[in-house]
């Protein structure tokens, strides 16, 4: 899985007989996973779990792949964490791929590629499925999407999704939400920042694909470098967040995209990214 931007994409990487409970394909720098438990309402068990993390590893490794999109088919998008396969103290993984992750570290891969990431919502999204909305760069959802954390009926509580809920959506609507587990329909869902973007549910597939395309474009290694320091800054105080962004800022001026986007500007020509 190298790092060259010289080198393609290794498709093989990706092979459909390796994945059990998604679907993975890759086209114009856009690695895009389906959730693919339907008989279970695409409900996130281990092995599906260890297929996005993998996926998730992949595209952070691969300067080839710019964006990753996560879709889902049907009337629910994920009904959230499959509890019985997570209290199965029997499991043993049955997958092509290697094991190397499970649902806590989903949020935490998502973070750690710095690539855009778009989800993209046409259905019922609950409880656990918020992990992939809350710590994606873009949502775009149809408007006959919903979203819920009904973990508190369950006697549960949403915890592993509340750290990125709360850096979504504004303090006391996250608290609320979190606490009367009731659902959001597309457009609240939008007005309290968990949603990029609301369109029609015929149009969701074109926004999408739109969307992915129009962010392949966009300079890989600012964009990469921008995620990382993104991510950073949030845990510094402001004091100590210029500092460490002008090194970032030092950093990115040095990359081949830099340079060729500042030669491009100056001979008023499109940029040819290598990323």
């Amino acid at each position: 899985m190298g790092n060259s931007s010289a080198k393609k994409f290794d498709t093989t990487l990706i092979c459909a007989k390796l994945f059990l409970h998604t679907r993975v394909e890759y086209r114009a720098h856009t690695l895009t996973i389906t959730l693919n438990r339907p008989e279970k309402r695409h409900a996130i068990d281990r092995i599906m779990a260890n297929e996005l993390v993998y996926c998730l590893d992949l595209a952070r490794q691969n300067n080839e792949v710019r964006v990753v999109v996560i879709r889902s088919e049907g009337a629910v998008f994920c009904a959230g964490a499959d509890l019985m396969d997570f209290s199965n103290k029997n499991f043993a993984p049955t997958t092509g791929i290697p094991y190397i992750g499970e649902l806590n570290d989903l949020p935490i891969k998502m973070r750690a590629a710095c690539k855009p990431i778009i989800v993209s919502v046409q259905g019922v999204a609950m409880a656990g499925s918020l992990l992939m909305i809350c710590n994606a760069t873009h949502v775009i959802a149809s408007d006959e999407a919903k979203f819920s954390a009904p973990e508190v009926k369950r006697g549960l509580w949403p915890f592993m999704v509340m750290a990125g809920l709360m850096r979504v959506m504004p303090r006391r609507p996250a608290l609320d939400f979190m606490m009367r587990a009731y659902p959001l329909d597309a457009t609240s869902a939008e007005q309290q920042g968990l949603v990029t973007q609301v369109v029609q549910s015929d149009e969701l597939a074109l926004e999408t694909d739109n969307l992915a395309a129009e962010l392949a474009q966009v300079a890989p290694a600012a964009i990469r470098f921008g995620l990382e320091a993104f991510y950073q800054q949030e845990s510094l105080d402001f004091d100590e967040a210029i500092p460490y962004l002008k090194e970032m800022l030092d950093k990115t001026l040095k990359t081949e995209d830099a340079k060729e986007g500042i030669a491009a500007f100056k001979e008023k020509r499109q940029p040819v990214w290598k990323g």
